[in-house]
């Protein structure tokens, strides 16, 4: 089975779906625009109306999607309309690309629940799956192969503050 998830840097997206057991592979890629094949600079300029996607690939014997969802809104401010973090605009804004029905009503339910708790709107748009295009070679697996730049980016990024703070609301 696969599940697509946008929700800003794609690296910063591959890495926890790494350490779910059943996650058979996590690839980098674009999802959601019309052009043919678009190149990491076009996505990023926003010339084409694609979202930095993950395409993550997994035995449903062993996880669900339900538990891959949860990951995804784990590793997302849901509330942020206009991208994530410091990276901003349509290509960077958070979307689950259903595959089946099932994934499209888990979405909505998880968002439905969400808003209810919060009482604050979810910015995760729900779409039917359409094309992926996988990213450019350097980009696949960009925090296994690249610890430190990584480290450094999801810093950077405003990402480790901002679920850093989550954590100690939760505790």
């Amino acid at each position: 089975m696969k599940a697509y998830f946008a929700g800003g840097c794609f690296w910063c997206m591959e890495k926890p779906y790494h350490t779910l057991d059943g996650v058979t592979s996590v690839v980098s890629g674009y999802c959601g625009g019309e052009e043919e094949d678009p190149t990491y600079a076009e996505v990023k300029a926003q010339r084409t109306g694609h979202r930095e996607t993950v395409c993550v690939e997994y035995d449903e014997t062993k996880v669900k999607f339900s538990d891959l969802l949860g990951m995804y809104f784990l590793s997302i401010d849901p509330f942020d309309d206009g991208g994530q973090f410091i990276d901003r605009g349509r290509s960077y804004t958070c979307a689950v690309y259903y595959t089946d029905e099932g994934q499209r009503a888990l979405t909505e339910e998880k968002i439905a629940a969400l808003e209810k708790s919060s009482g604050r709107a979810v910015a995760v748009s729900v779409e039917p799956f359409g094309k992926f295009w996988q990213a450019e070679e350097y980009h696949q697996n960009f925090a296994g192969k690249n610890p430190e730049a990584y480290a450094e980016e999801y810093a950077a990024s405003g990402r480790k503050e901002y679920f850093e703070k989550r954590q100690e609301a939760e505790e």
